[in-house]
């Protein structure tokens, strides 16, 4: 499974990264950063930070909580 943050580096962007990288902990992922603005625009993505996993955008704009990641995750499986 790959999880990709979208953002330019905000300080929203790195609270959403420490986030997804506590919610993969144990469990077979890796986080990425995407901080090209045309590859996040290929997203349709107009507002960041962004949560993408497996190439599906789950969340827009939020920072979200381990545990809330955790639940897209393993609606993924």
């Amino acid at each position: 499974m790959i999880i990709k943050i979208l953002g330019t580096g905000c300080a929203k962007c790195k609270k959403l990264e420490a986030s997804a990288l506590k919610a993969i902990e144990g469990l077979d992922a890796e986080v990425q950063k995407v901080t090209d603005l045309n590859e996040i625009m290929n997203y349709g993505v107009m507002m960041t930070p962004a949560l993408v996993i497996d190439d599906k955008v789950v969340s827009v704009g939020k920072v979200l909580a381990p545990e809330k990641i955790r639940d897209y995750i393993s609606k993924q499986l």
